[in-house]
């Protein structure tokens, strides 16, 4: 069994999922070269967003790779910690919002008597 949960990602892996489907892999590069050029916003801020994205779909490649480019991109610890706590903020505050539908439910039961 693997000592990891994630395989790491390597250029292998890169190379034969670009096999694979060349044409599609192509264009996922040329996207993210695209959303990640400057343009309304800066790099580092992109690479920022990107951090906290990567915690809530919480994609361990995604994580590393852009806290990577966000370093590269000027940005130091506390603003990624600082987007990770957004990102955590978000994420609880779904929890917090969708509480709606439950007391909804539990409000339907209660006036209905069970």
């Amino acid at each position: 069994m693997s000592e990891h949960l994630y395989p790491p990602a390597s250029g292998e892996i890169a190379r034969h999922r670009a096999e694979l489907a060349p044409d599609t892999n192509e264009a996922f590069q040329a996207f993210s070269r695209q959303v990640f050029a400057e343009g309304a916003l800066d790099r580092k801020t992109k690479q920022l967003i990107a951090v906290a994205v990567a915690h809530v779909t919480q994609c361990p490649y995604c994580i590393r790779g852009h806290t990577k480019a966000a370093l590269r991109q000027g940005a130091d610890e506390k603003e990624l910690m600082e987007a990770i706590w957004v990102a955590a903020e978000m994420r609880a505050g779904g929890a917090y919002a969708h509480s709606a539908i439950a007391l909804d439910a539990a409000a339907d039961i209660t006036e209905s008597g069970g």
